[in-house]
């Protein structure tokens, strides 16, 4: 087997979560969290359609983690984001973090919005 290091350039991957909180390149945030191409900051939940409408440009593909389930987000958010030509895509957060880092790693145009377990 043929192991390769992954390196993440200047974003920074998803390295835990808990009850609360994320740990993002080494720094905890708790509550919501955005975090794509200019690193982690707090996020103001699905109301805060701004800072991810700030992205488009940037990325292709938004994954939002709803918690510990999958969960409908509002219907404006998702045609918002649609309407930006930003790709959306829901699952619930473990599975966001980890197919964020997985395509972070392969160097792809992502973010990701977190809402905590």
């Amino acid at each position: 087997m043929r192991l390769n290091q992954v390196t993440f350039n200047d974003a920074k991957p998803v390295d835990g979560y808990g009850p609360g909180f994320f740990r993002i390149g080494g720094e905890v945030f708790e509550g919501a969290v955005l975090t794509g191409p200019a690193g982690p900051v707090k996020w103001g939940g699905y109301e805060d359609t701004q800072s991810l409408l700030d992205l488009a440009d940037e990325i292709d593909v938004l994954f939002i983690g709803t918690g510990t389930d999958v969960a409908h987000i509002p219907q404006t958010l998702r045609a918002a984001l649609e309407n930006a030509g930003v790709g959306v895509e829901i699952m619930n957060s473990p599975a966001a973090c980890r197919t964020y880092n997985v395509l972070l790693s392969e160097g792809r145009r992502i973010a990701l919005a977190l809402i905590p377990v």
